[in-house]
């Protein structure tokens, strides 16, 4: 559950402001220079106590491991783009559930306010696609007036986001709960007047851009300045709220943390649950449905007087049991964005220790006065790396990793095969001359996974992997948002 930030916030507040415990009398000097920390007359290093990170607004930490990932049934489509693999997870935060209705407009109130007036289309870009519930053969058309914006749905997971507004979405929120800690000790003023381009970042306010109007400013120990602003260093901002990448969200679901027993499994997994079926086998519970699926053609919910998983379309957030991380609907009710781009190959082609495909390193943008640079948004601009940047490195020598060893022109073509296609470069589409056929695989399609309730219960399976392109939304596809976790794996 939630933890609250107020008390660990303010004592940070005090250590910042008095500069800490006596250091010099418990012996906390540099074993570099032997002088002391936090010693005004020594410069005024500052080093804080390390403490626990806190628990974010709405996460649960998952601790992590290694595990198999990939397929654990039959490929019943063989496509062969699952195949299993063991890998490691580090710990890491994720959402309790998927983002809710009531989650969603909070964020579209916010954009409302700040940008509404002089720049309407940042709000209008940020709004969820409702009319991904029309269907051809059926009257859907009350769910596309109501599904979104009715009380009745605030606690429904949102649908008809895309990609791109799934990760603005983080965006919003790791600023939002960042200025809310802030306020809460004492720092700076809580302000709902701010507008377009002038409200709170939380890397604008690191990079002292942005300043909102400070308090209780924090003494500083350097000599030569007298208060400063809140620094990574202090412990104090969280990190940033992101989506899940496919390995950590397929670990988060298998919920293996209640599956072991002195690092042996105890089963393999089918589904986020012991067992191998889709339904409950405790005794207070015994033939419930777990998840919200289809349970055969024409049936979404079963019959009235005995409804087997109550969902005709989604189901509230929490509407079944959590897995052993405590995560709901980590199967069915909705599908679920993650970071990934998708490759039918990148099981074999991932990292051993926090696999993923889809970096694109980059940098700040830097003024003539080598200021970083702030867009339209209030945002710190950030451009692609050159070769320059990456001239001398080992472990990477350009921007733009998405097609990497699936999709760069050096694993596409083979010897002898250059004159029959040609290569597109950064889109990774690759075209035959001869059958002018296009391939659908390019850097912009991402992985989504869990099921949903329109589907049956094969794509409930964590291991299971499907993808659509970032820009495009559906009405059983929706995300919840994931965190780093630093410090020690396992939270005490």
């Amino acid at each position: 559950m939630m933890m609250r930030l107020i008390p660990v916030v303010l004592v940070a507040l005090i250590l910042a402001g008095c500069g800490g415990p006596d250091v010099t009398s418990s012996g906390k000097v540099s074993t570099t220079t032997g002088w002391a920390y936090n010693d005004p007359e020594n410069g005024g290093f500052e080093v804080k106590t390390a403490v626990e990170q806190e628990t974010g607004p709405g996460l649960t930490l998952i601790e992590g491991g290694t595990f198999t990932m990939g397929r654990v049934q039959d490929d019943v489509l063989y496509e062969w783009n699952s195949v299993p693999r063991r890998v490691t997870v580090s710990s890491f935060y994720m959402d309790i559930t998927e983002v809710r209705n009531v989650d969603y407009r909070e964020y579209i109130n916010w954009l409302s306010r700040v940008f509404g007036l002089n720049n309407p289309q940042v709000v209008n870009a940020a709004l969820p696609d409702t009319l991904v519930w029309r269907d051809p053969m059926a009257y859907n058309e009350p769910f596309v007036e109501y599904y979104y914006r009715h009380p009745s749905f605030n606690e429904y997971p949102v649908v008809g986001v895309n990609w791109l507004q799934a990760n603005d979405y983080c965006i919003w929120r790791t600023d939002r709960v960042n200025e809310m800690i802030m306020v809460e000790m004492g720092h700076i003023e809580l302000s709902t007047d701010q507008q377009d381009e002038r409200n709170f970042n939380t890397e604008a306010y690191i990079y002292g851009i942005y300043t909102p109007n400070i308090i209780n400013p924090i003494e500083s120990l350097n000599p030569n300045v007298e208060s400063r602003l809140v620094t990574v260093e202090d412990g104090i901002l969280l990190p940033k709220y992101r989506l899940p990448t496919e390995a950590e969200w397929e670990f988060a679901a298998l919920g293996l943390i209640g599956n072991t027993v002195d690092e042996l499994l105890w089963e393999r997994r089918t589904y986020p649950w012991n067992g191998h079926n889709v339904r409950n086998d405790e005794q207070r519970h015994m033939g419930e449905m777990r998840a919200n699926f289809v349970r055969g053609k024409g049936d979404l919910m079963g019959v009235a007087g005995s409804l087997n998983d109550a969902g005709s379309i989604t189901v509230p957030v929490k509407q079944y049991w959590p897995n052993d991380y405590g995560l709901y609907c980590m199967a069915g009710n909705v599908n679920e964005w993650v970071q990934d781009v998708y490759r039918p190959m990148s099981y074999e082609d991932v990292a051993d220790f926090r696999p993923f495909r889809g970096n694109q390193f980059d940098k700040l943008t830097i003024d003539a006065n080598g200021s970083p640079v702030i867009d339209s948004l209030g945002h710190l601009r950030r451009e692609a790396i050159t070769e320059a940047d990456a001239e001398g490195r080992f472990n990477y020598r350009k921007s733009d990793y998405r097609n990497y060893r699936d999709g760069d022109k050096e694993s596409v073509f083979e010897k002898g095969e250059q004159d029959n296609q040609t290569y597109e470069g950064s889109q990774s589409m690759y075209v035959n001359n001869e059958t002018e056929r296009i391939s659908l695989m390019n850097d912009q399609v991402r992985v989504y996974k869990g099921g949903s309730w329109k589907d049956r219960a094969y794509w409930l399976s964590p291991g299971e992997r499907r993808f659509l392109i970032e820009t495009e939304s559906r009405d059983d596809l929706g995300f919840r948002c994931a965190m780093i976790r630093v410090g020690t794996p396992t939270g005490f």
